[in-house]
């Protein structure tokens, strides 16, 4: 009997992910093949949902909504910040990534979408909120994960893993 994706299995997988308007966003094309734990989270949840029970050779085309991709857009999710709140020589471009601290120890990633003379407007959304994707996957590889992997909750790669 060969090896299924299940929980508890690394998986080691090419992929290509388009938008709705057939625009490539991500792919494994010319890379080694994406490996995540099964189960895990490592993905989101449409896809592995989809990936459950497929054999190593499996090719398929899944579409994933928003709900159970990045989820839908939060419209109250954009803030207004003036520059003055930002390091001098912090980059203020469109696009960048930052981290902000909210209320107690709560951690807010968000990311740069406007920039005027004064403020910064920021999204705490993922850019892929809202967005349908669809991913081609074919599955080149299954393995057990080791207990290491497990605990951890992500794949390692030969050698091991030091955190």
């Amino acid at each position: 009997m060969s090896e299924t994706v299940a929980a508890g299995k690394v998986v080691h997988m090419h992929y290509t992910l388009t938008n709705p308007e057939g625009e490539t966003l991500d792919s494994s094309e010319g890379r080694e093949p994406l490996a995540y734990l099964h189960g895990a989270s490592n993905i989101v949840p449409g896809l592995e949902r989809q990936l459950s029970g497929l054999a190593v050779g499996a090719h398929i085309d899944a579409v994933v909504s928003p709900a159970e991709g990045y989820g839908e857009r939060n419209p109250n999710a954009t803030h207004v910040l003036p520059k003055s709140a930002f390091p001098e020589d912090f980059p203020i471009a469109v696009g960048t990534p930052l981290a902000l601290q909210g209320e107690g120890e709560q951690v807010l990633h968000c990311f740069i979408v406007a920039v005027k003379e004064d403020q910064v407007m920021v999204d705490a959304n993922h850019p892929l909120a809202g967005v349908t994707l669809n991913f081609s996957v074919d599955i080149v590889e299954i393995r057990d994960a080791t207990d290491e992997e497990k605990t951890h909750g992500h794949p390692h790669g030969p050698g091991g893993h030091h955190h």
